[in-house]
């Protein structure tokens, strides 16, 4: 889904264990245009159940749950999708949240503040559905400090790296140093679009999901150094 055109509809499951929370976001979403809210669940047990028979575009994933929390049901959604299947955002109540790193590594595209305005939660829906990743610049300083603290983990065979031709390796520099598109195209001095092609060409030469896999494949094998 990482280049792929935005679903029409978008659908959308919505996971929280309270059910004020998890009313209001749906209420909001089902009025946005494009986007139909296909389920709801209160756990993670149940988002992992309801991911399957649903098939949604994008699941919305509180990470504090009973029974299953949000990181293990997400590892769980992103381990049995294909590259067309689901996106997750998490939803956390706290910018500081100590889950973030364990959260992208599970597999999530992007995070969302539950007190964040309507217009960004549908903002953040579009955005994943699309195949970009949510990377607020306060949550790409966090990952990269986690980086500093945490040794290398298992790292994709070289040769994949080795693909990579120097314009793509520049934009993988820049992606997680946080950069947007734009930024990137600024700074290179060419179009968004031709940012989002490389973009596209780089994370299926490294057979990456979307952006965040990127920015924590460029830390990992050391291609980006933090504080570098």
């Amino acid at each position: 889904m990482t280049t792929a055109s935005v679903p029409d509809p978008i659908r959308v499951l919505v996971v929280d264990d309270q059910q004020l929370v998890r009313a209001g976001f749906c209420v909001i979403l089902q009025a946005a245009e494009g986007i139909e809210v296909v389920g709801e669940a209160a756990n993670g047990v149940a988002a992992v159940a309801a991911a399957q028979e649903l098939h949604p575009d994008v699941v919305l994933m509180d990470i504090r749950m009973p029974e299953m929390d949000g990181l293990a049901a997400t590892r769980l959604i992103t381990d049995a999708a294909s590259d067309t299947g689901p996106r997750v955002v998490m939803l956390t109540t706290f910018d500081l949240d100590a889950y973030v790193y364990d959260a992208l590594r599970a597999g999530a595209s992007g995070f969302l503040l539950k007190d964040s305005p309507r217009h960004d939660l549908i903002a953040a829906v579009r955005c994943a559905a699309a195949g970009d990743a949510l990377l607020a610049p306060s949550v790409t300083r966090r990952l990269i400090e986690a980086f500093a603290r945490r040794p290398p983990e298992t790292l994709p065979a070289p040769s994949l790296l080795a693909a990579l031709t120097s314009r793509e390796r520049d934009i993988l520099l820049l992606l997680a140093r946080g950069r947007s598109n734009a930024e990137i195209a600024a700074e290179l001095v060419v179009s968004e679009a031709t940012v989002k092609t490389h973009v596209g060409h780089l994370l299926a030469k490294l057979q990456l999901r979307d952006r965040v896999q990127a920015v924590i494949l460029a830390y990992e094998t050391g291609t980006v150094v933090p504080g570098g």
